[in-house]
């Protein structure tokens, strides 16, 4: 990786005074042992998404879905933090970072330390019911796997569901309007470890850079914004470039001195 080009982003983010923002996706959590649910080995590869993977699937038979959701949970669950995550929440705690959006479902980003993470598609270290709203630690439920499949809601006796979106489902209109306003006012936007090919995320990227933001865009290949949208690109792991970008950051800052 070119430093020349690292520095250059560096100094725009310093510059852009926490108007820096982040829309994340699988990539940046194939190095905490998640892995892309598209790519070979993948979740989808085992298990038909349209099959597995609706909404209309799990209300006609929770227990099927839930042979899928069970090995979703444990990956979930066991994956910790890597260094992209922490990356990400220094940069937050240097109030250069106002605020990241989240493709993923795996709570990484707040176990990071991040504090204001928009989760676009939901949180699978949640276990929801879909009838009285009680919200349920997905840890619990699993200690009650071997006498209790799927897991039940407490007062309603139905299969609890994780709080993700699941295929014919609405993202939830809080998350989906606040991450518009956070990719709205962004004078940088670091577009990290996603294809930027699934709707609505992927219409995020260009708002921003319609709305005069620098595209930086983190991923291992070229995608649909490498060529028309990206200012810069930053090609390869996330868990190697983003701490080394946040380096040249806190370098540029303390070169600065005082503000």
């Amino acid at each position: 990786m070119d430093e020349t080009v690292i520095r250059e982003v560096a100094q725009l983010i310093v510059e852009a005074k926490g108007r820096t923002a982040a829309l994340t996706g699988a990539g940046i959590s194939v190095e905490s042992g998640i892995p892309d649910f598209r790519s070979p080995g993948g979740l989808w590869e085992r298990f038909n998404p349209m099959e597995y993977a609706t909404i209309d699937a799990f209300e006609s038979d929770p227990g099927k879905v839930w042979q899928m959701l069970r090995e979703l949970s444990r990956v979930v669950t066991e994956a910790r933090p890597n260094p992209a995550h922490r990356a990400l929440a220094r940069l937050e705690e240097l109030d250069l970072l106002s605020g990241i959006v989240t493709q993923n479902i795996d709570n990484l980003h707040q176990a990071a330390g991040s504090k204001n993470v928009i989760e676009f598609h939901g949180n699978g270290a949640r276990l929801r019911c879909l009838l009285c709203g009680h919200m349920e630690d997905a840890r619990a439920a699993e200690a009650r796997f071997a006498t209790e499949f799927p897991p039940l809601c407490p007062y309603c006796k139905v299969a609890l569901k994780p709080d993700v979106v699941l295929f014919g489902e609405a993202i939830p209109e809080d998350a989906g309007r606040e991450a518009m306003r956070l990719v709205q006012r962004a004078a940088v936007l670091l577009v990290v470890g996603t294809s930027a090919l699934v709707a609505p995320a992927s219409y995020m990227p260009i708002v921003a850079r319609k709305m005069g933001a620098a595209l930086v865009e983190v991923n291992l290949e070229d995608t649909m914004l490498t060529r028309d949208y990206a200012r810069y690109v930053l090609r390869g792991k996330a868990g190697e470039i983003l701490p080394r970008l946040v380096a040249a950051v806190e370098a540029q800052r303390s070169a600065a001195g005082p503000a």
